[in-house]
């Protein structure tokens, strides 16, 4: 049987995280490990994971920096290729993961591979918010042919990429594909990374493996939403992006990008102020193109 490592990326949510990793171990079918990466925590985390050092194949990685979602992920990755899963399962500190969440990935990514005899890259979870309505955040975006598997009855759509909560990947496309941009920090992380996997092939959405997504607001990300407060975290998306639709699409993609970014900053009303930072952090992708890092194999 395949064997998963499990990945759980947590900041500062103390309040949260016994929930997400009791929902980990909870499972229909059990993950073979699971991974727990602190990224230097300063709200008591530390005190909170104490009750699960000891529990069998539960492993506590603690970071002396915050390296953001992408180093975390990459860690924590890293770590399930070095234990030899053949899948690492991953999500952030704020997922709750049905009980069969897990067992309907495997099952949902095993019937379509076996539809469309090749092996996808990627296998992802329908998200939900805390209503129970889709979670605009982490709404995947489809193929073409995104319905080629329901016409033949599965509950599975083809999607080109998705976000990191609750996302499953084999062993070989990290061995193919590498790891997370440690240097994207945070923001688009998770969509440079499946799409670069998707050179592979489409990845699935599974929609009968359900997770919760607890945010405190179901929007999806916008640049007219860019405040004082926040920033800080579109200044990383827009450096990330800028970089992405340059160095591995084109200058049509980007110069589409910088016209959405004015678009949604100008309907928003934006201050001045704000809106030069963050045009300064596209041109900063300009020369920002980080490159992949390989996984490692201690077996």
């Amino acid at each position: 049987m395949s064997t998963v490592a499990a990945v759980v990326v947590t900041y500062n949510r103390k309040a949260k995280l016994p929930k997400v990793l009791d929902h980990v171990l909870a499972q229909t079918r059990k993950a073979d490990w699971l991974v727990i990466v602190d990224n230097a925590s300063t709200d008591g985390t530390d005190e909170v994971l104490k009750q699960y050092e000891g529990v069998e194949n539960v492993e506590i990685i603690r970071l002396t920096e915050n390296t953001g979602g992408a180093g975390g992920f990459a860690t924590g990755m890293n770590r399930g290729y070095e234990l030899g899963a053949d899948f690492v399962w991953i999500m952030d500190d704020d997922c709750y993961a049905n009980s069969d969440a897990l067992e309907e990935l495997l099952n949902g990514l095993a019937k379509a591979e076996a539809e469309l005899n090749m092996q996808l890259p990627f296998a992802c979870s329908l998200v939900k918010w805390v209503d129970g309505s889709i979670c605009e955040m982490n709404n995947p975006v489809t193929t073409w042919d995104w319905g080629r598997l329901i016409s033949k009855g599965q509950e599975n759509v083809l999607v080109k990429h998705c976000s990191f909560v609750s996302v499953m990947f084999p062993r070989w496309a990290l061995t193919k594909h590498g790891l997370p941009l440690r240097e994207y920090f945070i923001w688009f992380d998770d969509q440079e990374y499946t799409l670069r996997v998707n050179k592979s092939g489409p990845g699935v959405q599974v929609l009968s493996s359900v997770v919760v997504h607890d945010l405190g607001v179901n929007r999806g990300v916008n640049f007219s939403d860019v405040n004082a407060s926040n920033m800080w975290k579109f200044e990383y998306g827009a450096r990330n992006e800028a970089s992405y639709r340059l160095h591995h699409e084109n200058p049509v993609a980007f110069a589409k990008f910088v016209g959405r970014v004015h678009q949604g900053l100008k309907q928003g009303r934006v201050p001045m102020g704000l809106r030069v930072k963050l045009f300064k952090k596209i041109v900063e992708g300009v020369k920002f193109n980080p490159k992949p890092e390989m996984p490692r194999s201690v077996l």
